[in-house]
């Protein structure tokens, strides 16, 4: 969908309120005496059969009274009576319609059935919707405003919310902060129609707006959306709040991937990978959205820190480093300018304190700001203490020069194309009561907060906005090669009438794709094991159960490790059977899979693949082994993933140090590993029969991996239905 088809619902020349009343409580007096009241320029046309006339504009009747067709109709009108208003709409040439009611889909099944004659109604006459049961829209650069919220400001924040409460909530803040101005405002509601994703596109081509939040409950779409968000964030940045934090989503007992693929933590891998900046708390959304609307991104992680106190200065020190964020080192002659202008107990290392040396002139701290920005290793600055209140500090007398700094400092992220972000302990005062040099700082176009934690969040916003030329730079390509060994192995699947590809067919399949997992074969019988162990020729073997009807094999005592003999192969056989006939009634078992011993040593990881229900296929990476649902220390991303998603993930979860070698330990293999897991995305996308697949524990060694146990299975089908209950739980 072109993003112009949106212009008449979001843009809107003319607009007709269906259900318009001279009751002031109904929203269709309201919307009427907004629109009059900000000064709309359009056509306003109140639809009640029963009034004359509204807020002294004349009524119509009926939609069939207009003179003639209308960008928008406010459907103020109960949910039994909408799908008749929405034909209305469509025979006199009304293309869109926000529809406020709610008791649709959200209220049960005949809420739903509600709906679908809502939309069917809509898609006959080339009507688009937003909502039904949503707040409604604003656009403050036409003056449209079809909420009702008070004293908007102007500015260039498009904002997409599941919540009217939400929107109210960053609306009001944005009233607080007396700054931040919005451009279009959409209350998504049910997604009946236009969805998260076509809004996007619509945001990306509007001039009016140049940073887009976004407060997500779910998505219809999720593919949809994370191909809008990765078109849209190469232009613009997007700053989204995921809830459902504490969810434990789509939970799965089949894999460690699937009980692990929890909602949001899912959401939070695959939407930072499409180029979401993501906010974690509500209270850090617009100052996130409004550091990136005034400032340039990073250009790096560096920054120079410039304080008035020791304390803010070790404070602010610690913020940026739990953020990901890096001090500076300051060159020699950086060093030396700034101990040129400031007193001899002042620390000229990064952070910078400058000990009173701007206490009794302001434009020292300018002088300052200028010098760490002139510095090529410094690509942020932030400016933390009380500076913006020097002269309710010390003497009213600073006033005209701390102002005078104030302006220096505003021109600054312009001249040096780097950021500047303030942290002020005077920002905490009312708005009526703030130093005057901080509105003026506000005014130039630099952020002041009075916490410094959330200054630090916004140098994290623009740096990791900054790296998002590098997270596209190379879009997967498109890959084919696989071989098709599987193809024949999800024939014999579904003739069999099973979701669980056994393991020896899943390692024949990942090796035919280019994948080295190693020897392993498989024995029907005790002699062929010990067959097994003389043709493998190594030192100890492990066995394991192969069975439809046994996917945790350790639990069902269907594992053996170092068998280093031809007896205990043998004896291992005949334990490993009658072990999985204990523990499971009437097993189907094909044999006992014969692999050499892995190496001694390296990293237990896990590489897992599941379809969530709404970004479809995702590759999960985590520290693996026995415990990774207990540690659940993994992250999430769509696939299919590149070489840079790969690494990302390797640098996301916890335990770097794990990762990096301890106590001596080599540091695993990043390259092979990465390798690996573009393979794996690679296989999984080429076979949409796949629904989960684990890999884990994979050993990462320091020169290369070994994979030590394969577990996918196929998507459901009627004829595997009957016999996974009885016992692919097992």
């Amino acid at each position: 969908m072109a993003s112009n088809d949106l212009l008449d619902i979001l843009s809107p020349d003319s607009i007709a309120i269906v259900g318009a009343s001279n009751n002031p409580a109904k929203r269709g007096y309201r919307s009427v005496r907004k629109l009059l009241d900000d000064g709309y320029a359009g056509a306003i046309y109140p639809i009640n059969p029963k009034e004359r006339e509204i807020c002294g504009v004349r009524c119509l009747p009926e939609l069939g009274s207009l003179p003639g067709p209308v960008d928008l109709a406010l459907v103020c009108t109960p949910a039994a009576t909408v799908a008749s208003v929405i034909a209305e709409c469509a025979a006199k040439g009304v293309r869109s319609a926000v529809v406020l009611a709610g008791g649709f889909a959200e209220a049960g099944d005949e809420g739903r059935q509600l709906q679908d004659a809502v939309l069917a109604a809509a898609h006959a006459g080339g009507v688009r919707i937003i909502g039904p049961n949503t707040s409604g829209m604003f656009n403050t650069h036409k003056a449209c405003n079809l909420v009702g919220f008070s004293d908007l400001r102007k500015g260039s924040i498009g904002l997409l919310s599941q919540s009217g409460n939400m929107a109210l909530s960053l609306v009001t803040e944005a009233q607080a902060n007396g700054h931040v101005g919005l451009s279009t405002y959409v209350g998504v509601g049910n997604e009946a129609d236009i969805r998260f994703d076509e809004y996007l596109d619509y945001f990306a081509t509007d001039p009016d707006t140049s940073v887009v939040i976004a407060y997500i409950e779910g998505l219809k779409d999720g593919r949809r959306f994370l191909s809008a968000l990765r078109r849209f964030s190469r232009e613009k940045p997007v700053v989204i709040y995921k809830s459902g934090r504490t969810s434990a989503g789509h939970i799965s007992a089949k894999s460690h991937t699937g009980a692990l693929a929890g909602e949001y933590s899912v959401s939070e891998g695959v939407l930072r990978q499409a180029g979401a900046i993501l906010a974690h708390r509500s209270d850090e959304i617009l100052p996130m959205a409004e550091a990136l609307s005034l400032l340039p991104p990073l250009r790096s992680r560096r920054l120079a820190i410039l304080a008035d106190g020791g304390g803010h200065a070790t404070i602010a020190a610690d913020a940026l480093s739990e953020r990901g964020l890096a001090l500076a080192p300051l060159s020699e002659e950086t060093r030396r300018r700034l101990a040129d202008v400031l007193p001899q107990a002042a620390s000229v290392a990064n952070p910078v304190d400058v000990a009173g040396g701007t206490d009794a002139d302001p434009l020292v701290f300018a002088a300052c700001a200028e010098i760490l920005l002139q510095d090529p290793m410094v690509d942020g600055l932030l400016i933390s203490g009380l500076y913006g209140g020097y002269a309710a500090r010390f003497s009213q007398e600073l006033l005209a020069a701390e102002i005078d700094a104030t302006n220096v400092i505003g021109e600054m992220p312009r001249r040096f194309g780097k950021p500047v972000v303030v942290h002020s302990l005077y920002s905490a005062l009312q708005a009526d009561q703030r130093p005057l040099p901080l509105l003026e700082m506000r005014q130039a176009g630099i952020p002041v907060h009075s916490s410094l934690e959330t200054a630090v969040r916004c140098m994290q916003a623009l740096a990791d906005y900054g790296e998002m030329g590098s997270v596209f730079a190379a879009l997967p390509p498109n890959r084919t090669g696989h071989g098709r060994v599987f193809e024949r192995v999800c024939a014999g699947c579904r003739a069999e009438g099973r979701r669980v590809v056994l393991e020896h067919e899943g390692r024949a399949s990942l090796q035919d794709s280019g994948l080295d997992l190693g020897p392993a074969l498989l024995a029907v019988d005790e002699r062929e094991a010990e067959e097994a162990f003389h043709h493998l020729g190594a030192q100890s073997v492990a066995m394991k159960i192969i069975s439809r009807d046994i996917l945790h094999k350790t639990e069902a005592g269907g594992v053996k490790l170092n068998v280093v003999d031809v007896t205990s192969a043998r004896s291992g056989f005949l334990e490993i059977v009658a072990n999985a006939k204990a523990a499971v009634t009437n097993p189907n078992i094909t044999g006992v899979l014969v692999t050499p011993m892995a190496a001694e040593g390296g990293v237990e990881v896990i590489v897992g693949v599941v379809r969530d229900a709404a970004y479809g296929p995702v590759m999960m990476f985590g520290l693996g082994g026995v415990l990774v649902e207990v540690l659940r220390d993994v992250v999430f991303r769509a696939l299919p993933i590149t070489r840079n998603d790969a690494f990302t993930m390797l640098d996301e979860i916890k335990a770097q140090a794990v990762l990096d070698g301890v106590r001596g330990g080599a540091p695993v293999d990043r390259d092979a590993l990465a390798d690996f897991m573009v393979s794996i995305s690679d296989f999984v996308e080429a076979f949409p029969e796949i629904d989960e697949l684990d890999l884990n524990p994979i050993l990462a060694y320091h020169d290369g991996l070994a994979v030590l146990d394969v577990r996918i299975l196929l998507t459901a089908s009627s004829t595997a239905r009957s016999v996974e209950k009885q016992g692919i739980e097992a």
